[in-house]
């Protein structure tokens, strides 16, 4: 009885900390892409962890920034938001299109730094 007991409790360990840390972006392995109803291509790959440590980022308002009336504001962070919370499909709002501040925040910083994926298909892989 007891055998049974301890398996059953790794069992519900497991799963809980499976479902857990499937929402936690330090383990998110794709740009969530949800926001475009017709998707043109598959979504991007990118381990979050890894890639940081790679690109050596720290700071976590290098990628999730926060602007107003136009300027950046240094000690923000938008972390706790997805991309569309701010920017529309459109670009109808204040800042860019979300297509357009995926690929600048992420190409572009790629191209300044001359380093890592530029080409469609190096990101978004089928």
């Amino acid at each position: 009885m007891k055998t049974v007991t301890w398996i059953t409790l790794a069992m519900i360990v497991g799963i809980v900390l499976a479902i857990t840390s499937a929402w936690s972006q330090d383990d998110m392995t794709i740009v969530d892409n949800a926001a475009f109803d017709n998707p043109q291509r598959t979504p991007s790959v990118f381990v979050h962890d890894a890639h940081n440590e790679a690109a050596g980022i720290d700071d976590c308002a290098e990628c999730h920034h926060v602007y107003e009336d136009g300027k950046r504001l240094e000690d923000e962070s938008s972390e706790d938001q997805s991309c569309s919370d701010c920017h529309e499909l459109t670009g109808a709002g204040e800042g860019p299109p979300l297509i357009k501040a995926f690929h600048t925040n992420c190409k572009g910083c790629h191209q300044a730094q001359k380093k890592g994926p530029i080409m469609c298909g190096e990101c978004h892989i089928k």
